[in-house]
């Protein structure tokens, strides 16, 4: 059985609540849920929906960085978004990040905590060791 790490990465946002942005458990790197959160001044940056679907996806980049993986070793994405009608929109960031070798994926409409946010997305990446 392997260690468990938890990861604190300096440059993604820090977490709103009790969790760690990432939990590496045996060669998995589970990242907890993101939302447009600047990494530089650490508060929401809010705007339409390719806008915060891309400040997302960078913030999971740098955790998956951080943990010794990339975006291409993702295997399985939750995407969360305030507005169901944002989906196409979403579709072409996400498209950019993750669309080479696209990994599996739930998208579902949600009310957040935050109602100004648009989107969340967590994810589960394979890193074999």
């Amino acid at each position: 059985m392997g260690d468990i790490q938890r990861i604190f990465p300096h440059q993604a946002p820090t977490p709103r609540g009790p969790y760690s942005p990432a939990v590496v458990a045996g060669d998995f790197v589970f990242v907890s849920g993101q939302g447009p959160i600047d990494p530089v001044t650490d508060k929401m940056s809010y705007g339409d929906i390719q806008h915060e679907t891309r400040i997302t996806l960078n913030n999971i980049k740098r955790i998956l960085e951080s943990a010794g993986a990339t975006l291409k070793d993702v295997v399985k994405c939750s995407v969360f978004l305030r507005d169901g009608n944002d989906f196409q929109a979403m579709n072409e960031v996400y498209r950019e990040f993750l669309g080479g070798n696209p990994p599996a994926r739930t998208t579902v409409a949600v009310a957040f905590a935050d109602p100004t946010m648009k989107v969340e997305i967590d994810c589960i990446a394979y890193l074999p060791r």
